[in-house]
């Protein structure tokens, strides 16, 4: 199944390339800023900011691509009028509910993450955590990047869990986003291998995609927004309860 939806997945980008380079170029323009305003102003914080601004966008450019994915399997008509309209259309719906979860989440992540610092390294000589690389080789340096990158992993379990399958299940039906993040939840539970290889997949694939100045993104999040959705339909497909 999982080979199954990237190969669909990549069959709708060649077929409509247009509509994923337009979704994806968001990204890569994104990349780009943190980049120059991490630069610019010497000052990593602007990277806070962009992250949590991200999730804002995400949800919507994933519905654009799985409205594409499902119009393809309709074999309907299509033009950036339409495909806008359902995006418009899902901002009135449970769209901006998930999305102000993910923020909520990635809010609570930052605030441990802050702690988890001042709790290993907080009574270190004060240096330049974004130049003096030596302070994280030390005892406490090593266990909190130890601590930290657990935690970290959790949150991200737990924002994958929820939305992995909330997101098309909220296009393709229409239901509350609490019913459709428990769904998504409790199928990755059930499957959790499984479910586990893709997640695998969407991290290795994005994070080739980023090395090329994040040009990659323009091939490789179109893929994988198509993917999920034809995922969602082989699933579906074969009833297993979503």
């Amino acid at each position: 199944m999982l080979g199954a939806a990237l190969r669909r997945g990549l069959r709708d980008f060649v077929s409509k390339p247009i509509y994923g380079i337009g979704f994806a170029v968001f990204y890569v323009l994104g990349g780009w800023a943190m980049v120059w305003l991490t630069v610019a102003s010497g000052q990593s914080y602007w990277l806070t900011f962009a992250a949590i601004g991200f999730p804002l966008i995400g949800p919507f450019a994933a519905v654009g691509l799985y409205e594409v994915s499902h119009r393809l399997e309709q074999k309907q008509g299509m033009s950036w009028p339409t495909i806008a309209g359902v995006v418009l259309r899902q901002s009135k719906r449970q769209l901006p509910s998930i999305c102000a979860v993910i923020i909520i989440v990635f809010l609570f992540w930052f605030f441990l993450a802050h702690m988890i610092f001042a709790l290993f390294l907080g009574l270190s000589t004060m240096t330049n955590v974004s130049s003096s690389f030596e302070v994280y080789l030390t005892v406490n340096g090593m266990t909190m990047l130890a601590v930290g990158s657990v935690v970290g992993f959790l949150f991200a379990l737990l924002l994958y869990m929820i939305t992995v399958l909330s997101l098309p299940l909220l296009l393709d039906r229409e239901v509350d986003f609490v019913t459709a993040m428990i769904t998504s939840f409790q199928y990755v539970q059930r499957h959790f291998v499984v479910m586990m290889l893709w997640a695998a997949l969407i991290s290795g694939l994005t994070f080739v995609a980023l090395i090329p100045g994040f040009l990659g993104l323009l091939v490789v999040l179109p893929v994988l927004g198509h993917g999920s959705w034809h995922l969602y339909a082989l699933i579906k497909e074969k009833g297993r309860a979503v």
